[in-house]
């Protein structure tokens, strides 16, 4: 298949912002239409052959009631007033944002165009100058979004941006955007982290569900206080030194296997690393404010290196190697504070199912809670 910069210099795509001339995004969204026609006719094709065989055989298949797609035409806005400062067209297959004509909105500071089928972001450049300037949020979570168009860099007062479940393979045309406060990238195809590094206003990044192997490209972000980046590809916790900020890191379902790189985070509350492939807990000395450690489904045989975890009020451990209830009060003796533990699908539990809670409770002081999920003195569930 011809790549995309081949295709871009077959068209002779300049930088020049000529009126006689298509800007660049509208040439890659051509090219990403050629593509999906390309799949479209191939589909038809597939579905030919499956008709032929249907009437062939007599096979039978079940309609599908969602294949309709809604007019994206302005009919969709003609009851919002035109001073309103919020738009939500949720779940109604918009497939285009043209002919929504939302220029016609001045004031607006929020489009909320979740779950749709827009493919393109382009027609955001005909916004009046005015609401690109008064915009605070874009939400275009679960649509078909594969370019970040260039126009989404004029909204320089954005505070949240969510494109979340779509098919992004590369972050760019947000540097301009400095005001962000909540990225969101959840479940695309990103593998880099990259072009945020002016991004300094940001609390909230969340790149779950993607392609990424590194941590990087993330110590100008001194205002993070969050950071997701469940379900990747990283197998070494780096690159976050200077994140001193950070309250809450999520790096569940990783192929992390060693807990390492965490020193500097003096002021982390929660730390998610459940279903890696950690052996042994230990560089958390640090963490002393740390209250939720989730170490669910590893390879942990021994509880230690906790000493000074004195705040932590949930630990969740289940689904490890722990076969010892000595180890366990002794390794979480110092954590006076504990509230819920989880330990289900450890040898302890495992191999001593009817004395386990009770076992477990005489592990810890009355502050104890939960364990499992159910309520120590009611055993109910949470």
């Amino acid at each position: 298949m011809v790549s995309v910069d081949e295709k871009l210099s077959e068209l002779n795509i300049s930088s020049s912002n000529s009126d006689n001339e298509i800007d660049d995004d509208d040439k890659i969204d051509k090219i990403i239409d050629e593509d999906d026609l390309k799949f479209e006719n191939e589909s038809k094709q597939r579905k030919d052959a499956l008709e032929h065989i249907k009437n062939t055989y007599g096979l039978t298949e079940i309609p599908d009631s969602n294949i309709d797609i809604l007019p994206a035409d302005d009919e969709l806005t003609s009851d919002i007033p035109l001073n309103s400062e919020f738009i939500d067209l949720i779940h109604l297959k918009i497939s285009s944002l043209e002919n929504l004509r939302l220029e016609r909105f001045l004031s607006l500071q929020s489009i909320n165009l979740r779950d749709n089928l827009i493919k393109s972001l382009n027609s955001l450049k005909n916004l009046n100058s005015k609401t690109k300037l008064n915009l605070k949020e874009l939400d275009f979570y679960d649509n078909r979004i594969k370019h970040i168009s260039s126009h989404i860099n004029e909204f320089i007062n954005l505070e949240n941006l969510d494109l979340s479940f779509n098919n992004i393979k590369h972050i760019k045309n947000i540097e301009n955007l400095i005001k962000l406060e909540n990225l969101y990238f959840v479940q695309n195809k990103i593998s880099k982290i990259e072009n945020i590094e002016s991004l300094i206003n940001l609390k909230n990044l969340e790149f779950g569900g993607n392609k990424i192997e590194i941590i990087e490209n993330l110590d100008n972000l001194i205002n993070l206080k969050q950071l997701w980046l469940g379900q990747n590809k990283i197998s070494k916790l780096q690159g976050l030194d200077m994140l001193n900020n950070l309250r809450i890191l999520s790096i569940q379902s990783n192929k992390i296997e060693k807990i390492e790189g965490l020193n500097n985070l003096t002021n982390l509350e929660e730390l998610y690393l459940s279903h890696n492939k950690i052996s042994k807990i230990e560089g958390l000395n640090n963490l002393k404010n740390l209250q939720v450690l989730d170490l669910t489904s590893n390879s942990i045989s021994q509880i230690e290196n906790m000493e000074n975890l004195t705040n932590l009020t949930d630990f969740w451990c289940s689904y490890n190697k722990i076969n010892d209830y000595n180890n366990i009060h002794n390794g979480l003796k110092t954590c006076i504070n504990l509230e819920t533990v989880y330990f289900e699908g450890n040898p302890v539990q495992l191999n001593d199912p009817t004395m386990y809670r009770t076992k477990i409770r005489l592990c810890f002081g009355k502050s104890l809670q939960k364990i499992d999920a159910l309520y120590v003195n009611t055993g109910k569930m949470v």
